[in-house]
């Protein structure tokens, strides 16, 4: 790269400059941007998620989406096959009727590349190439605040200027992939200026059948990299041993580890397997923490106040070898340190420290039986359903 007026280039290690960025919790917020960023798209609109729902949350967002393809704008919907099959065919219509190109990422039985495991996990929106938020929320009502019943907790990150850019081209090359009829032809909206903001983001994918592992890459850098503290938020937790293994290095480096879990999770038998894990976090001094106002669904992590990572990748062997992922990696201590004041803030009120001798005290015989049990079945499912042949290059 060129050397302009004798200063030297910076390695950016896939980070780009010229983003303005904002960290939203889940809920009410999050669904007021999506309605936002649908209302000012001028040129076209993305949006691809793991779960649409037909209730009052999806039909929100479902009316934005319409309203905008009725303006003339390119709104493409692309939808996970397995997730969101409970669709009704009246639904769909009414969003094609109105101008939505619509389509299901691999549906079950018309897939041309079958691949059980491999499903549609990420949660992105685009607008004109200038505008994006990369989620671990989908498209429902839990995870919205609905009356008095507060959303599941979860976070996204609103990103303005080039990461916009480079999002808008792999939701372009996701939609051309999964297309069965209409190959997207929205691919280069008018150029916007970009923010003077100096904010640092990187894309960061997982695809393990086309070969995509960077989010597992970031995280293995979290604790490499760490001085002081790391804290992860995170639902579904069941890591890749290679993971283990950088966290107990670096707890033994005197790096302080918190890690946020649910005390109440959507799926009982994840939370029997996650728990089994409890001694292991305990014997490397890992504090352990369990979030018990409501489901826990983030997925979030910080590092010593300087770096943080967003998105849908949960810290388990499915995000890690199978589903799609995307996540921002966002380099700006301005960012991290109020992402970990909101977290301390969530450990303070809502969260229980669990402890090796409170576990102990709440977990009879039968109980670790059960958690030894969900863990090693879990990894037999896992491997059931994700056994894939081979993998393929990504040409692109």
């Amino acid at each position: 790269m060129a050397q302009r007026r004798g200063r030297k280039t910076k390695k950016t290690n896939g980070y780009s400059h010229h983003n303005k960025v904002k960290i939203v919790r889940g809920g009410a917020d999050y669904f007021h941007y999506i309605e936002e960023i649908a209302a000012n798209a001028q040129y076209s609109l993305h949006l691809q998620t793991y779960i649409f729902d037909e209730n009052e949350t999806g039909n929100r967002v479902a009316e934005a989406l319409m309203s905008a393809a009725k303006r003339n704008v390119f709104v493409y919907v692309l939808l996970d096959g397995y997730a969101s099959k409970n669709l009704s065919a009246s639904f769909i219509a009414r969003l094609k009727d109105a101008g939505v190109h619509f389509e299901f990422f691999r549906p079950l039985v018309l897939s041309n590349v079958f691949y059980l495991g491999r499903r549609l996990h990420h949660k992105v929106i685009v607008a004109d190439a200038n505008v994006c938020m990369v989620a671990g929320i989908n498209i429902s009502d839990r995870y919205n605040d609905i009356g008095d019943t507060a959303a599941w907790l979860d976070w996204a990150i609103h990103a303005e200027g080039k990461v916009a850019r480079t999002l808008n081209d792999i939701c372009v090359n996701i939609w051309n992939r999964s297309a069965l009829r209409e190959k997207c032809k929205a691919t280069s909206p008018p150029v916007t200026p970009l923010p003077e903001e100096e904010c640092l983001v990187r894309i960061r994918r997982n695809d393990w059948v086309y070969q995509h592992t960077q989010i597992t890459r970031s995280y293995r850098e979290l604790f490499n990299a760490s001085h002081q503290h790391v804290t992860l938020m995170t639902s579904y937790f069941w890591p890749p041993f290679k993971l283990l293994k950088r966290m107990a290095a670096a707890s033994r480096r005197g790096v302080k580890i918190r890690l946020v879990l649910t005390a109440r999770a959507d799926v009982p038998f994840a939370k029997y397997s996650e728990r089994y894990l409890y001694p292991w976090l305990f014997r490397h001094k890992i504090d352990v923490y369990e979030y018990n106002k409501n489901i826990l669904h983030g997925k979030v992590a910080t590092r010593d106040n300087e770096w943080l990572t967003a998105g849908s990748y949960n810290v388990n062997n499915i995000s890690a070898f199978a589903s799609v992922e995307l996540n921002l990696d966002i380099s700006n201590a301005a960012l991290a340190t109020e992402l970990n004041e909101k977290i301390e803030a969530i450990i303070n009120n809502d969260c229980a420290q669990i402890t090796s001798e409170s576990f102990v005290a709440s977990s009879n015989i039968m109980k670790r039986l059960g958690y030894y049990l969900s863990y090693r079945i879990t990894h037999i499912i896992f491997y059931l359903f994700t056994f894939y042949f081979t993998q393929r290059r990504d040409r692109n």
